[in-house]
């Protein structure tokens, strides 16, 4: 079976990624799950160790302040995350004694969490046999099973495509989810998948039918240099370096086009990243 052949492939393949070890609990996994949407796991990595030692369960992360937190995620984009973060940990302490909890619609009710992190939590924190469907896992079923060169957009029946493909054991099962999102993140990757070392290239739908081209519209390639999440970065930048509230004038040298920057710190302070004084002077949140 597919299912039982990636897991077999994993076995001797897959990194050794800290949250992936034995005895790592659910609320690490968590961090680690939200910490790597849309961030690379060599950049993750550090950052979630220095998290984990500082803060490892959500009791310890909710008793902090806002900046503290913005502060520690450091360089990883998109900080709102980090806030998010923190806002969960306060909600598994007020409505589950601490505790993650195990059931993905309640872990759905989580600030901040989707269908997607709830799954990984209750599959890679708990051992629940459930599909987990991230891009990569995507793109390989979308090569595997209908021999398309790109996944395309979300549907609603990946969960049941990649439900299908797992074994039947319960554990083998759970060791799935994460088998073929590491097939994904390490064979069938997007622009040159590695076909010879994927394990199962005799069964691929893609593979068999040639390995046409997508020919569908071309995707859009997310710049960075110039946009506003830039600006929005220096400006952060300033601030996590201040060990006091600073004023406009400070904020200036983060970047020279002025109507850019104020708009960026007006974004800043309607996401709760930024906050203004009775001075109006700015800071992380307190």
């Amino acid at each position: 079976m597919v299912g039982d052949t990636i897991v077999d492939w994993y076995a001797g393949a897959a990194r050794d990624l800290p949250w992936r070890r034995p005895g790592v609990d659910a609320w690490a996994v968590l961090v680690s799950e939200v910490m790597l949407q849309q961030t690379p796991v060599a950049r993750v990595e550090p950052v979630w160790r220095e998290w984990m030692d500082r803060w490892p369960t959500p009791g310890h992360l909710a008793a902090v302040a806002p900046a503290d937190v913005i502060r520690a995620w450091g360089k990883l984009g998109y900080p709102r995350r980090a806030l998010r973060l923190r806002e969960t940990a306060v909600a598994v302490v007020e409505r589950h004694g601490g505790v993650v909890p195990d059931d993905v619609a309640a872990l759905e009710a989580l600030p901040g969490i989707g269908t997607y992190t709830a799954r990984a939590v209750a599959c890679f924190g708990y051992g629940q046999p459930q599909p987990v469907v991230d891009t990569n896992v995507r793109r390989v079923v979308a090569r595997l099973v209908h021999g398309w060169a790109e996944a395309g957009n979300a549907r609603a029946a990946d969960l049941t495509d990649i439900g299908a493909l797992a074994p039947t054991d319960t554990a083998r099962a759970t060791r799935f989810s994460v088998a073929v999102m590491e097939l994904g993140a390490l064979v069938c990757v997007a622009r040159t998948p590695r076909c010879g070392a994927c394990p199962v290239r005799d069964r691929c739908a893609w593979r068999l039918a040639g390995s046409p081209v997508h020919d569908g519209p071309a995707k859009r390639v997310q710049k960075f240099a110039g946009t506003d999440r830039q600006v929005r970065g220096r400006l952060l930048d300033v601030l996590r370096a201040a060990h006091e509230p600073v004023d406009a004038a400070t904020l200036e040298p983060a970047w020279d086009d002025a109507i850019q920057r104020s708009r960026c710190l007006d974004s800043l302070l309607t996401d709760g990243l930024v906050e203004q004084t009775a001075d109006g002077l700015f800071r992380l949140p307190a």
